[in-house]
């Protein structure tokens, strides 16, 4: 295995890994925060107990996206040096501001939430939960807008053989960096929105603090399901640009060969890409594609013939994760108003309660299949249109990246054995 290869891997394992913890952060912040402000607001010791509960699965959860997030901006050094080389203008501010503002911020917030009970007001205390909440989503948006530039770049010129940085606001208000930023946090939403109810209804089918997890059931469905069904709108907002700005990775995305008019749109295919065309394929709406690409049944496709070979995504992979991850953001949308008719019979329906516990895992598979739309989707580039990434890996044996993936798999799994462990252990026991 080459070393472009290897760093690929090293990265993307580091990178899923890390995101396991990042939305059930952004996610659980704005929840607790809620709970602790309904205590202010009543007095009920009930909102307190469920402050203090969730907030200890929160605490583990961002200890270890801390510590599994740290290694990864070190990458763009060791792995991936011609890349920062030749984007460093551009990517670096975007990086410098997340970690030397917003993640120093929220660090530091959450210090003075954990100590600041009891010395400060209650009213401030809460106050400064909704600020580590703001804090999060605010080091959310560098880091979008980091990868969205590397998915659409814009805001530079080529000057002196590398990319600099002309127009920083480009950059962070483009269309595809405002559409993933909403795309991505509203999907650590319903992951956060999923944990709770699912937690919640272990202890409801035990019969355990039913006032507690009654509540903040009902709390994160309201929640879960406004962004489960914004989520597909925006979902749809997020594919149609793609049409302009990527439309190799959108023919990818439906396996699309032919550049046509009215293209259809298969429910089902199995991609045969050494062949060029479909195995099989069925459930076929016609226009669809044109309709969801363009807003119009009759518009012209591309399709993956007319892009050189070397410049199509993995289409399998890509075509793959898309339509699973589409198919999860569908039932999310589902389940979330079925509970929303049952929220007033929760212990009388010990079946609805079961199929949330078993849902918890499918918005963590929905959100890493997205990445990998999303960076799969955007091969041979690393920057879209720009610099392939067989140019952005660093002159380095592959046995000495070898060693480090090997390394990161044992650190990690570590780490992630124990988190988890953590967590399960602690939301299983319940509040003290």
């Amino acid at each position: 295995m080459d070393v472009v290869f290897l760093s690929r891997l090293q990265f993307a394992a580091a990178t899923m890994f890390h995101f396991l913890f990042v939305p059930l952060t952004l996610g659980l912040s704005v929840l607790i925060a809620y709970m602790e402000t309904m205590y202010v607001k009543t007095g009920d010791e009930t909102y307190l107990k469920m402050t203090k509960f969730w907030a200890k699965l929160f605490l583990i959860n961002f200890a270890l996206g801390i510590v599994t997030g740290i290694t990864l901006e070190f990458q763009f050094g060791t792995n991936w040096s011609r890349y920062s080389e030749y984007v460093g203008d551009v990517f670096g501010p975007l990086l410098a501001v997340e970690a030397t503002v917003a993640f120093f911020l929220e660090s530091t917030l959450i210090g003075v939430w954990i100590f600041g009970w009891d010395k400060i007001s209650k009213k401030a205390h809460a106050i400064v939960m909704w600020l580590v909440a703001a804090a999060g989503t605010f080091s959310a948006i560098w880091i979008l807008a980091a990868n969205a530039w590397m998915q659409h770049p814009v805001g530079y010129e080529i000057r002196n053989g590398r990319a600099e940085l002309t127009d920083f606001m480009a950059i962070v208000t483009q269309k595809f960096a405002i559409l993933e930023f909403f795309h991505t946090v509203s999907a650590a939403y319903i992951l956060s929105a999923f944990f709770i109810m699912g937690v919640s209804a272990y202890h409801l089918l035990k019969k355990q603090h039913v006032e507690i997890f009654t509540r903040s059931f009902k709390i994160a469905l309201i929640f879960g399901l406004f962004f489960s069904l914004f989520e597909i709108v925006e979902g749809h907002m997020h594919g149609a640009d793609l049409a302009h700005s990527q439309p190799a990775k959108l023919a990818a995305l439906d396996s699309h060969w032919e550049t046509e008019k009215k293209a259809p749109l298969y429910l089902f295919a199995i991609p045969d890409e050494k062949n060029e065309k479909n195995l099989i394929q069925f459930g076929k709406i016609p226009g669809g594609l044109s309709f969801l690409a363009f807003h119009d049944f009759n518009a012209e496709v591309k399709g993956l013939k007319d892009f050189p070979k070397d410049e199509r995504p993995p289409v399998l992979i890509t075509f793959s994760a898309f339509k699973i991850m589409v198919g999860l953001g569908f039932y999310f949308g589902l389940i979330t108003v079925v509970g929303w008719f049952l929220r007033n019979r929760l212990l009388e329906t010990p079946w609805f309660l079961k199929i949330m516990i078993l849902s918890m895992p499918l918005p963590y598979i929905a959100i890493e299949l997205g990445w990998v739309v999303a960076e799969v989707g955007r091969q041979p580039w690393i920057v879209y249109g720009l610099m392939k990434t067989s140019d952005a890996a660093s002159p380095i044996a592959s046995g000495q990246v070898a060693v480090s993936l090997v390394a990161f798999i044992l650190v990690y799994g570590l780490l992630g054995a124990v988190g988890f462990y953590l967590i399960g252990k602690h939301a299983i026991k319940g509040p003290d």
